[in-house]
């Protein structure tokens, strides 16, 4: 009985968040999340999740370009796992934290890595060069159902037709629950939310003309072609 109670509950969660994109107030990201990455860029691993956020007007469905603004020279690609939040939570424990997914997706956190690096010199702000327009592609609504373990995905991602991104979740660092604990310390997360858990190794500039296709498993795929900033 308590099973199906909490079956019946998981399909709410998913229903209600299945519109995340116009319906969410915030998108979290997690750097440096991939022992991969980590390795590659022979840094400590992480102790806490490094975290930053994005604003919503970043998202981007399929079918639209990625736009490359003027301001930036070098804009890179990453793949990410995205978890959607279905129950507004304060305060969770790494035990309970699952019980507030409502579903998940396949998203891009796309950075511009010349604003980061001059941030990162000096103590700056991430939010210009991972928030800008466009820098938040997303696939469709991934329910809760159709996912087995999210730590145990595969991720993908091509350039023209070349591979770039090769990784799993199994590899993250901080793992779904670790997250969503950590935030939820220090902020309300509420339906809707969305939570990028990071990249593996890989992450590369792109540039207009540029076809960007990307998946997870067998869940989602993803394509976007990609133009400089017009006005």
């Amino acid at each position: 009985m308590v099973l199906l109670s909490r079956c019946l509950m998981a399909c709410q969660r998913g229903q209600d968040v299945a519109n995340f994109v116009s319906e969410g107030k915030k998108i979290i990201g997690v750097a440096l999340n991939y022992m991969c990455a980590v390795k590659a860029r022979n840094v400590p691993v992480p102790t806490v999740p490094i975290v930053f956020i994005k604003p919503t007007t970043s998202y981007l469905k399929e079918g639209r370009p990625i736009i490359l603004p003027k301001v930036f020279t070098k804009v890179a690609y990453e793949v990410e796992l995205g978890v959607v939040i279905g129950t507004r939570c304060k305060n969770v424990s790494k035990e309970k934290a699952m019980d507030y997914v409502g579903g998940y997706c396949l998203a891009l956190d796309l950075t511009a890595q010349c604003n980061l690096t001059a941030a990162r010199a000096t103590g700056g702000s991430w939010t210009l060069g991972k928030g800008f327009d466009t820098a938040t592609p997303v696939s469709r609504f991934i329910p809760l159902d159709a996912v087995g373990d999210p730590h145990a995905l595969p991720l993908w991602l091509k350039v023209n037709g070349e591979l770039k991104q090769k990784g799993c979740t199994a590899d993250l660092v901080f793992k779904v629950p670790d997250i969503i604990s950590y935030v939820s310390k220090y902020m309300t997360l509420e339906p809707n939310d969305l939570i990028l858990t990071g990249t593996p190794h890989g992450s590369e500039p792109f540039k207009s003309g540029d076809l960007i296709e990307c998946g997870l498993a067998d869940l989602a795929t993803m394509k976007f072609d990609v133009c400089d900033e017009q006005n």
